[in-house]
């Protein structure tokens, strides 16, 4: 059997790997839908076939391997769709490599590890941010206001100590609270390299004043404002960290098993990145954009339909296009015909002349397909359904120059609906 300390290597969509596993820790991985597919290997004993989907990063699981996950990306040019997707004022104004730094790291968790760091060190140059909390405690001295109450229910009326609320000045705060959980996570991930290992644990001894989250529990809630927005870069990074570690899974009904990793999926951050960049750059067409936009396909509401981003006038009311991501390969074989189906259908419910499908790759930058039976409207064109294709291997401005082109041809598009 794989030891638990040794690794197995995957590649994102690859081909099925044949790796020597234990009953428990095989079992373990198809439960937790981490991978594509998880199953005996019929030719080895003792073996299983592993292959990787969409999902990047590392896992380990209980009593088993580290499993690793490399994604087909670059893993600069990952961690910039990512990085754009959590703060996209911040990278719009500046598109060039190397905006989450990820030091000369090409695996995804060293990289993650080096990028929160740098944030979380970047963010405390100036000292740890400090601020009021409200505190309820017992004490022996009456200091804010008295908790009535919890005086009579605890104490009978008797003095002291006294149940009482007050303000306090503090570093444990819950932007403190998240960088300080996001270190301690991250020291707990297989593949972290020593040196980042211990500039992480340095940053921890800087947030010692910050209370650790209970696993489990929601994040602590922090609002944008002048005072934190040196913290807010790697709040956002370090809140992707938290909620991108640990899967857990619940096998025949039994108390989960944690699988402790972090695990970024690609279709989800394709997806992100194309509806973020593609609403800001509309955002400079005067027209807004509301992604997840739901609908239904059937008059009484039974069937709903929800494309990634609905593209309307600047106020809102009037939808325009509709655009939907796919993390795959614009082909011209036949093959995405489900695809163009889907787009239809979002064209048909809202009653738009245009429809617009981006994949992460293809053979041509822009394609279209003229439905037929659809011609309306004194033009005498009918619905069309169109097909982008982006180059994730170019740099970050050609991307963004790509999706400003999308966008412009979105902001032509016809406001009327078709009759």
């Amino acid at each position: 059997m794989t030891e638990a300390g040794s690794d197995v290597s995957l590649r994102e969509y690859g081909p099925a790997v044949s790796v020597p596993l234990s009953a428990e820790a095989g079992r373990a991985l198809a439960a937790s839908g981490i991978l594509q597919s998880a199953t005996p290997d019929p030719g080895r004993a003792g073996h299983w076939l592993l292959r990787a989907g969409s999902r990047v990063g590392a896992v380990r699981t209980p009593g088993g391997p580290v499993v690793r996950i490399m994604p087909k990306t670059p893993v600069s040019r990952l961690f910039f769709l990512l990085g754009f997707s959590l703060d996209p004022a911040r990278v719009w104004r500046d598109s060039r490599e190397g905006t989450v730094d990820t030091g000369a790291y090409d695996d995804v968790v060293p990289a993650l590890a080096h990028a929160v760091e740098r944030q979380i060190d970047g963010a405390l140059r100036r000292g740890v941010l400090q601020g009021y909390r409200e505190v309820e405690e017992s004490a022996l001295v009456v200091r804010g206001r008295l908790r009535e109450a919890e005086q009579i229910r605890r104490h009978f009326g008797r003095t002291p100590p006294v149940e009482i609320v007050h303000d306090a000045y503090t570093a444990d705060t819950a932007e403190n609270r998240i960088l300080r959980a996001a270190a301690e996570r991250l020291l707990r991930l297989p593949g972290v390299p020593g040196p980042v290992r211990r500039r992480l644990a340095h940053q921890r001894v800087r947030l010692a004043d910050a209370q650790p989250l209970v696993r489990g529990q929601q994040l602590p809630r922090w609002q944008p404002s002048r005072l934190n927005s040196r913290y807010q870069p790697a709040l956002r990074l370090a809140e992707a960290v938290l909620r991108g570690t640990s899967p857990e899974h619940r096998p025949g009904g039994t108390d989960p098993l944690t699988v402790d990793g972090f695990l970024l999926d690609m279709n989800q951050l394709f997806e992100d990145f194309v509806t973020v960049a593609l609403g800001e750059a509309l955002r400079e067409h005067g027209l807004t954009a509301r992604p997840q936009d739901v609908h239904h396909l059937d008059l009484v509401g039974l069937v709903r339909v929800r494309p990634d981003l609905v593209v309307r006038t600047g106020d809102g009311r009037t939808p325009l296009a509709v655009v939907d991501a796919k993390y795959k390969v614009e082909k011209g074989d036949g093959l995405l015909n489900a695809d163009l189906y889907q787009a239809l259908t979002y064209a048909t419910v809202l009653g738009l002349r245009e429809a617009h499908l981006v994949y992460a790759a293809g053979r041509r930058p822009e394609r279209f397909h003229e439905v037929r039976g659809t011609a309306a409207g004194p033009d005498g064109r009918g619905v069309r359904l169109f097909q982008h294709s982006l180059d994730l291997s170019h740099e970050p401005a050609r991307l963004l120059a790509s999706l400003r082109h999308i966008a412009a041809r979105l902001a032509g598009s016809s406001p009327h609906p078709r009759s």
